[in-house]
């Protein structure tokens, strides 16, 4: 058992370098305290109680070593030195110390047995390691014991590795077969006890390459579970517990040069939970669409689970060591008696059960977009309202705006209603300016400027504010401005700008911002769609 410490040490190292340029220079106030302190105890056969220490710890310059003996004196090691002391029979409290070169120390405690008595009960779990392919893990149990040596059978690899009883000890094989493991467990005595077993290494396998990107998609289009692409639905539990780990089965999220994805291993069945109280209404999406890869699965079976009516399946077939991208029509589970309108999990079934390992990204319902030239309604904003002033949004109450197009623009001004939905519609855009002169904003404790832009044929975007200062009026002298830019923005897809006031470097002052242009490219050949307008903080 050990215990682990935080320690600030309230002395000061002097520390001399070799070197007179004072740029050279160590930051030791950055130097953070040590971790993974433990010391790996091993003891000799011989009835003398006779044990070694060999401490380790990431981020160490210095150890010392309390043995829990009465013995006043620690002893002070440095990394990759050992030392030995001499115990009477019995079970003992040791200290051990890591400390960094300005001081910081962690502690920890660690029972040193000491027994004349041979290991008894040897208890041995070997198992492979699910995620790493030929990773074996050896843990090894006894009474009497202090450490154990585990002789994995390599060929050229006859040295063994000590490990704590109690604690694990991992290795991976060249080559993936059948290898005779040999536990040798021990304690100060010299009779010592053996577990044998012929134990099989797996291969494990994975894919190379991410699954297929999802296309852009447009936020009213899909719900997604899992999936970098799109905003998941908040609090999803990809792995609650139903049981699935007395069926042998696990799951990990597998990172792929960055890319994350579901790996659920030996898969029996598994569910994915929403977070309690929250469902979907998918009634109006088309598909529910995953990528999945196996190395050895047949068939996946996919269940939309319904807090109405229960669970219905539809199973599909897979093509080993490569991305199958499934997407099952809604119709496929309604047609069944299935209500959809209130889903609250998910689950999955592998063919052979509990045989196989697959790998699951981008799991999304969708709908493919409206035809037409037009976007579906804009994202709802979440923020509070006491955190906002808007200038357009159904989601707040507006402040007055003088107009949404003045006189001096040359783009056309539609106000459309997309599903419900308030929007502004500019057509022809050159550049538009909206003002609010007569009654201006005072944006000094906001910290971001928001809107949500939808174009099928915008080059570029620009967005200025136009402070008029504290005489009120443009051209006054004190008015401050500042334009920001987006080349190649996203078409065919609300673009939610969130942006910050000091990204709008000349505007110095936000007491009384009067104007806010918008400029489209090509000019005059470019319809942007507009919605949720506001400041926030």
């Amino acid at each position: 058992m050990r215990k682990v410490h935080y320690i600030i040490s309230l002395f000061v190292l002097a520390v001399t370098f070799g070197c007179t340029d004072d740029n050279n220079s160590v930051d030791l106030e950055s130097v953070s305290a040590p971790t993974n302190i433990s010391a790996l105890t091993t003891v000799t056969q011989d009835n003398t109680g006779k044990v070694t220490f060999l401490p380790k710890g990431e981020g160490v310059t210095q150890y010392q070593i309390y043995f829990g003996d009465g013995t006043a004196t620690p002893a002070v090691l440095y990394p990759g030195e050992t030392v030995t002391h001499v115990y009477k029979e019995g079970v003992y409290q040791s200290k051990i110390i890591g400390s960094t070169l300005d001081g910081k120390s962690t502690e920890i405690t660690q029972e040193v047995v000491v027994s004349f008595k041979a290991p008894q009960n040897l208890k041995v779990v070997i198992t492979n390691d699910l995620s790493v392919s030929k990773k074996v893990t050896v843990t090894a149990t006894a009474d009497f014991a202090l450490f154990y040596d585990v002789y994995f059978g390599e060929a050229g690899k006859p040295d063994p590795i000590a490990a704590n009883n109690g604690q694990s000890v991992s290795y991976t094989y060249q080559q993936a077969g059948v290898y005779k493991i040999r536990v040798v467990s021990k304690s100060a005595a010299i009779k010592t006890t053996e577990y044998t077993e012929d134990f099989t290494v797996t291969l494990v396998t994975a894919p190379s390459t991410s699954a297929p990107a999802p296309p852009n998609r447009q936020a009213g289009d899909v719900i997604s579970i899992y999936s970098s692409k799109y905003a998941n639905v908040a609090g999803t539990n990809y792995f609650p517990d139903w049981g699935q780990a007395g069926q042998g089965s696990s799951w990990a999220e597998f990172d792929l040069n960055g890319d994350k994805m579901l790996n659920y291993i030996k898969l029996s069945y598994q569910g994915i939970a929403l977070a309690d109280g929250v469902t979907v209404d998918v009634s109006a999406m088309e598909f529910i669409h995953m990528d999945v890869w196996t190395p050895d699965l047949a068939k996946i079976e996919t269940s939309l689970i319904s807090k109405t009516n229960g669970e219905k399946p539809v199973v599909k077939d897979l093509t080993a060591n490569q991305w199958t991208s499934i997407d099952i029509p809604i119709s496929a589970f309604t047609s069944q008696g299935l209500t959809v309108a209130d889903i609250f999990q998910l689950k999955f079934v592998g063919t052979p059960w509990a045989g196989g390992t697959v790998f699951i990204d981008n799991i999304y319902f969708y709908k493919e977009a409206a035809t037409g030239t037009g976007p579906n309604a804009a994202p709802a904003p979440t923020l509070p309202a006491a955190n906002v002033i808007s200038m357009f949004s159904n989601a707040y109450t507006n402040v007055p705006v003088d107009t949404w197009r003045t006189s001096w623009s040359a783009a056309t001004l539609e106000d459309i209603t997309i599903s419900g939905n308030a929007t502004k519609k500019y057509s022809a855009l050159d550049f538009v300016g909206i003002e609010t002169a007569s009654t201006q904003i005072n944006a000094t404790a906001m910290t971001h400027f928001h809107t949500d832009v939808w174009s099928s044929d915008f080059t570029a975007f620009k967005i200025k504010l136009v402070d008029f200062g504290a005489d009120g009026a443009y051209g006054g002298g004190d008015d401050k401005e500042h334009e920001v830019a987006y080349t190649s923005p996203a078409k065919n897809t609300w673009i939610s700008l969130d942006i910050p006031l000091s990204d709008f470097t000349n505007l110095t002052t936000r007491a009384h911002i009067a104007q806010l242009i918008y400029v489209g490219t090509p000019t005059g050949n470019n319809t942007v769609y507009i919605d949720n307008v506001y400041f926030h903080n």
